[in-house]
């Protein structure tokens, strides 16, 4: 069996001989790398004993698994036939057939039936809800029904942490409260620093300029923190992230807005030197009309892009014919919208990078003065028992508004780690 070139915490990985084994780390840590890694080194321990591969959804398979698995079976002297119709990847030895890894979506746990594997791979799991990652961990651990003396029929595990979720409680919490789970479960903690030498030389310092302070321990050092409890905008700060900056005349605008009945809100922005800087706001506003009228009056001569709800495409409460995306429109502004609405912990994370990232900028600067429901929603919002910000106190309204043309402008996109191939000696 070759044995390629790996880091500390992934050569350590593969000698674990727990049944049940999660390999954690930050973003370009080679979780997925060391997982296929595992596999490869099955199938040439176990020839024809199948295994599985299970993400999170279907686009994870064909984008990162197939070519992440490619390139780590040419390291392992092995040859890959996929065959994305049927989500199986077929191993060979030259020509000879060594074993099929089967590929499953855990978004559908119902379809991981009708198959037996010896090994699986269980990638990012904590994406999934926790009700969502538990019936699929229940699915996986079903299909493991090979009897061969000595195959481990084991399971790897491959995640960034998102928090105090499934793996935790199944890798940490569990065993550390029965004994009898200890020596079944097995836990590697990685960073993004031990894969250091296979990444981009600017890898790094783009994650902590893309990516919340808070966010760094998790998605960097591979810690389990919380993200889904007390402040949604923990970093944001009425004297760090002040501004006395107003609109200069003629300068473009850019406004998000929420759509509510007598609650509207409006949240005025000016970009400079890739910093937004929130110069003004309309609250409380009657309805669609009503805000697009102030808006022309109270910001003649200013170009205007607005960044909507997009559930404004529906029927305006205003008129049973038209929505508030048209009445605005036929006000003459330019909209920036997609046919739904981002998800609110893409537009939370993207606030609160630019509220403060990892380097300790503070990108985004608020006028607390004009602004004064933005700041209250920003110190104030808090995450509700189901870890979602909460829309019970009243200051929701304004935090959509404010945060939908930073989760445009500024989105955070995960820079994917091309790991850098090394000769093998």
């Amino acid at each position: 069996m070759i044995n390629p070139s790996l880091n500390i915490p992934q050569g350590q990985f593969l000698e674990m001989d727990n049944k049940f084994k999660a390999f954690i780390s930050g973003f370009g840590g080679g979780k997925t790398w060391v997982g296929c890694a595992a596999l490869a080194k099955h199938f040439w321990e176990n020839p024809k004993i199948n295994a599985g591969y299970f993400a999170p959804t279907y686009p994870h398979i064909r984008d990162i698994f197939y070519e992440t698995m490619e390139e780590v079976a040419f390291e392992w002297g092995l040859n890959l036939d996929i065959k994305e119709s049927n989500k199986e990847v077929h191993f060979y030895e030259g020509r000879i057939y060594r074993g099929t890894t089967i590929c499953r979506s855990m978004d559908k746990p119902a379809s991981i039936v009708g198959f037996k594997i010896g090994h699986a791979m269980v990638d990012e799991i904590d994406i999934l809800n926790q009700d969502k990652a538990t019936l699929a961990w229940r699915k996986i651990i079903a299909r493991m029904r090979y009897n061969k003396p000595g195959l481990r029929n084991g399971i790897d595990v491959t995640t960034t942490p998102e928090g105090f979720k499934f793996v935790y409680e199944q890798f940490v919490k569990q065993p550390r409260t029965k004994a009898s789970l200890q020596k079944m479960y097995g836990l590697i903690q990685a960073s993004t620093y031990d894969n250091e030498k296979n990444l981009p030389p600017d890898y790094i310092e783009s994650l902590f300029e893309s990516y919340p302070k808070q966010l760094i321990e998790a998605y960097i050092n591979g810690e389990f923190v919380n993200l889904t409890s007390g402040a949604v905008y923990v970093d944001f700060d009425n004297k760090l992230n002040h501004t006395n900056e107003v609109a200069k005349e003629g300068e473009p605008l850019h406004i998000g807005m929420d759509f509510n009945v007598l609650k509207m809100a409006a949240v005025v922005y000016v970009l400079r030197e890739n910093k937004m800087y929130a110069v003004d706001e309309l609250t409380e506003v009657r309805d669609t009309p009503t805000m697009a009228r102030l808006i022309k009056e109270r910001f003649e001569g200013h170009a205007i892009k607005i960044y909507p709800d997009a559930s404004g495409q529906n029927t305006s409460s205003k008129s049973a014919s038209e929505s508030d995306l048209s009445i605005l429109r036929e006000h003459g502004f330019s909209l920036v919208v997609d046919s739904s609405n981002p998800r609110v912990k893409d537009r939370v994370m993207a606030t609160e990078a630019m509220l403060l990232n990892g380097k300790g900028e503070r990108r985004l600067l608020v006028n607390t003065n004009r602004c004064p429901k933005f700041t209250e929603g920003l110190e104030q919002q808090v995450y509700d028992k189901h870890g979602e910000p909460d829309k019970s106190s009243g200051v929701d309204h304004v935090n959509d508004a404010g945060t939908y043309p930073i989760v445009k402008l500024f989105p955070i996109v995960k820079k994917k780690a091309q790991r850098i191939r090394l000769p093998i000696f």
